[in-house]
């Protein structure tokens, strides 16, 4: 009795058997990308926005688009706290390393007044 292959296992191809190519992200304009913005992003108290880099990300496989979009218009990433170490103690240059967070992504993008305002 010979048994029968799963499919796919015949040709090793890497894909998902009966699986699609998934179709590129549909790219945004200026303006689609300025409304998606204004809508995720809240005024901050110097008259700019602010946004969440967890909310761009909410947004799927435009993130880039919208990052590239944000440092177009003058916005920048939001400066970390840095941490004071006390400098003492076994695990101080290890704490006070993470702090930095140089190798971190940035947690918000702040844009200045007038940036997300309709370019007419």
């Amino acid at each position: 009795m010979e048994l029968s292959p799963f499919q796919g296992d015949s040709e090793d191809t890497g894909e998902v058997a009966g699986a699609e190519p998934a179709a590129p992200p549909p790219t945004l304009d200026d303006a689609a990308i300025r409304k998606l913005v204004k809508r995720l992003s809240r005024v901050d108290a110097k008259g700019g926005a602010t946004i969440e880099r967890a909310a761009i990300m909410a947004e799927g496989a435009q993130m880039d688009a919208i990052v590239e979009w944000i440092e177009a218009h003058d916005g920048e990433p939001e400066a970390r706290p840095v941490a004071k170490s006390s400098g003492r103690g076994l695990h101080a240059a290890r704490l006070s390393a993470a702090a930095a967070g140089a190798d971190r992504p940035p947690l918000r993008y702040v844009l200045p007044p007038g940036a997300l305002a309709d370019p007419s």
